[in-house]
């Protein structure tokens, strides 16, 4: 589990406007990255 303060690993995400590269898109910048899991799933 990554840390507060800590460099995130260089990842890939997809999305609507194509693949985003974080290290490329956000370098030099703070970051928050916020899952949202789908309404209406168990649990």
């Amino acid at each position: 589990m990554p840390e507060p303060g800590n460099i995130a690993p260089d990842f890939t995400l997809s999305s609507t406007i194509g693949e985003i590269n974080l290290q490329q898109r956000f370098s030099g910048k703070k970051l928050v990255l916020a899952f949202y899991i789908e309404d209406k799933t168990p649990g």
